[in-house]
């Protein structure tokens, strides 16, 4: 997202017939939305789409409406790009913005940098958006210029955008939209989200308040036996419940965005110069998503007070250019820290410059996580715990031995941007694109196999053939008769598709490790969940196994759990699966409102589908993971407004019968069967919405309907 917004976007094309286009995009990632803040309309889709589009199909949605968000004003001083975007994600989510285009206008852009737009643009999918985005403006012009894009080109996006009645004025009159929020950007207010939704704002002041509220609220299912007393090699030291144990500047949102960066070096280089640290608990990281961070970090002199304290900046003890702790790969705590966690049940806190802290995504061992803007990330480094307020408590004390505040170290909005105005430089993103597509050494030995189909090495842990079109007959199937279901399981309200396919470590005690220690992989060995989803039985064997999973079927139980029926007997989600399909039984999955929310992760729903489940019902789903069942050939379902499984009375015992899930249907008919004969026969939505989407259906998934046309 980093190097299309640096690099690849044009904002407008031009062919050889001299005709001009807006440029487009479809990604095969959420966040794909990142670029819509310089104007290009893009969003993301899942891999099975991206898939099926790849083989020529086309991509269909429902016209969407479009919301309006009116900015005035400017940001207050200490307020960054990243406590805006966490309100603006607060206000969108709060409004409703599922499946809708959200565009962003009025004379508040005039003070809002392209790299804050972009920041703004990336977190679509967290408010749940199809896309946030911006007009084109002098803006986007004077960004254009710096990232080394040519004249004729920024020229040529000047003159179309004003034909077209694209291009920004002040004081031009606001369009129409379906509805219209409002935001005084002087309202924000330096803030954090947590601890496990990135729409849980929660301001800077009331953050100890918050993460003590969190923590009661978790003693139930995780009753703290601490401190504990931690030897870890030369250092020993208290380790308490709240302790910050991950600190991570990562993510593309935020390190796209040189105001916050280096404001995280000015704030490094501030605390350094008054003896402050990193406490020795805290696992720092830097990883951004392009490599011109390293330069103007370099050229800016604040490189080396960021190592200091431990952010290890890529080039110099290499982290890696990309989606690291955001995304789970944070790599494990040091093993002490870790036996105090478990021994003592500690509710410990990571906080990352991310755009997502779902349960169980960030570290399998921390509880609660924060997201919070870079110069944050290391200032609850050097605090060392989520236990304190830092608009009034001291951050440490320096070497002088008296406190020290965070207001004492926090840089100012224009000492941020003249280090921004003369250490960011169009010489660096020349330099760093100038070779982009060659790659380093180790990418150019890769020995590539010159067949024209893949070759399958059987005793591969990564990649495996996959079954889905076994058997498969050249003539579509048609829709199947979904009858005496079995519910697989039963949540509650924001089931991600990080608790339906994690992308993190792998336990060694779960399906998916078990599975591949039978194959000799030692745990030492067994990467993530995001390197092996080349392999199905790894990634259905994670399927639902997420280490924070609720399946209320198993009450007081987190973990990829389920109940057999008839009978109760308590399984792993996946040896369930298999024994309801060895019994020709199929399944249902039922839940609660935002289901599928966060990253456009197909194996959420190829998962879904080799487990052997027919239709998922919910009260509402994101708008990626709904068209990935499609994809899958499982029926999208929802509650009828106001119904919901508690309202229902349904509890996962009972066995579900479904009628009228015919083409072109928008209703269907289910009768639960309880184990004593009573019957609850209630009418669901059917979430099929495009004819096109009928007939993936009736092939039992996209790929099987773009293969039997291949076929023919």
């Amino acid at each position: 997202h980093q190097v299309n917004l640096e690099y690849l976007a044009r904002v407008v094309f031009a062919n050889a017939g001299g005709l001009a286009y807006p440029d487009t995009v479809v990604g095969t990632d959420s966040h794909t939305t990142m670029i819509n803040g310089v104007g290009v309309l893009g969003w993301g889709v899942g891999g099975i789409e991206a898939e099926a589009a790849m083989l020529g199909q086309p991509s269909t949605m429902l016209i969407p409406e479009v919301i309006g968000v009116k900015l005035t004003g400017r940001l207050s001083e200490g307020a960054t790009a990243t406590d805006l975007v966490l309100t603006v994600t607060e206000m969108l989510r709060k409004r409703g913005v599922v499946e809708k285009f959200v565009e962003f206008f009025g004379d508040g852009l005039a003070q809002l940098p392209l790299a804050d737009r972009a920041t703004i643009a990336n977190m679509a999918p967290e408010y749940g958006a199809t896309c946030g985005i911006f007009p084109v403006d002098e803006e986007t012009l004077r960004y254009l210029r710096l990232t080394g894009r040519a004249e004729d080109l920024i020229a040529l996006v000047r003159e179309y955008a004003m034909a077209q009645g694209m291009w920004r004025l002040d004081g031009a009159p606001d369009p129409e939209y379906t509805d219209v929020l409002h935001l005084d950007l002087a309202s924000v207010q330096p803030s954090l989200a947590g601890p496990k939704r990135p729409q849980d704002r929660v301001r800077l002041a009331d953050m100890q308040l918050a993460y003590r509220d969190a923590f009661q609220r978790d003693q139930d299912k995780w009753a703290s036996r601490g401190p504990a007393k931690v030897a870890d090699g030369s250092a020993n030291y208290e380790l308490a419940d709240g302790a910050v144990v991950i600190a991570a500047i990562t993510s593309c949102t935020n390190t796209s965005n040189p105001a916050v960066m280096i404001g995280a070096g000015l704030l490094a280089r501030n605390a350094r110069r008054r003896g402050l640290g990193v406490k020795p608990w805290v696992k720092t990281s830097l990883a951004p998503g392009s490599k011109v961070v390293t330069d103007y970090l370099t050229r800016s002199e604040l490189i080396d007070d960021l190592e200091a304290l431990g952010f290890h900046v890529v080039g110099f003890h290499v982290v890696g250019y990309g989606c690291t702790t955001c995304i789970g790969n944070s790599g494990p705590l040091n093993a002490p820290i870790s036996r105090a966690i478990a021994d003592n049940r500690l509710s410990v806190a990571s906080v990352l410059s991310g755009n997502r802290n779902f349960e169980g995504r960030v570290h399998q061992e921390v509880r609660m996580n924060f997201l919070a803007s870079p110069p944050l990330v290391v200032a609850y480094a050097i605090a060392g715990t989520v236990d304190l307020d830092l608009t009034q408590d001291p951050i440490g004390n320096g070497s002088d031995g008296k406190p020290v505040y965070l207001r004492d170290i926090w840089p100012s909005s224009r000492e941020i941007h003249e280090f921004v105005g003369r250490s960011v430089s169009v010489e660096m993103f020349a330099r760093t694109y100038a070779d982009v597509f060659h790659g380093d050494e180790r990418w150019r030995g890769i020995s590539v196999p010159s067949t024209k189909t893949y070759a399958w090495d059987e005793d591969s842990t990564y990649i495996q053939n996959p079954p889905y079109f076994a058997g498969m007959p050249r003539k579509a199937p048609g829709l199947p008769t979904v009858r005496g279901a079995r519910c697989l399981a039963l949540f509650g309200d924001s089931i991600t598709t990080d608790h339906i396919s994690p992308a993190g470590a792998i336990r060694k005690d779960s399906p998916a490790g078990l599975y591949l220690q039978q194959q000799g992989v030692v745990p030492a060995d067994f990467n993530s969940y995001g390197s092996r989803r080349g392999n199905h039985e790894v990634m259905m064997r994670g399927t639902f196994a997420n280490p924070r999973i609720k399946n209320l079927m198993v009450p007081g139980v987190e973990g990829g759990v389920t109940c057999y029926q008839p009978g109760g007997e308590q399984l792993y989600i996946y040896d369930a699966a298999m024994k309801y399909i060895a019994a020709g039984v199929p399944l249902v999955v039922i839940a609660g409102k935002e289901y599928g929310t966060g990253s456009s992760r197909d194996w959420a729903a190829k998962g879904t589908n080799l487990l052997g489940v027919k239709a998922v019902i919910a009260e509402t789903f994101e708008r990626i993971h709904r068209a990935n069942l499609v994809g899958m050939g499982v029926f999208p379902l929802t509650f009828q407004d106001g119904q919901n499984a508690a309202s229902l009375g349904l509890d996962g015992s009972e066995m579900f019968d479904f009628d009228g899930l015919n083409a072109g249907s928008r209703q269907a008919s289910v009768r639960a069967t309880r184990g004593d004969g009573e019957v609850t026969a209630f009418q669901v939505n059917v979430r099929v919405d495009t004819p096109k989407e009928w007939e993936y259906m009736d092939n039992g998934g996209i790929l099987h309907f773009v293969l039997r046309q291949l076929a023919a």
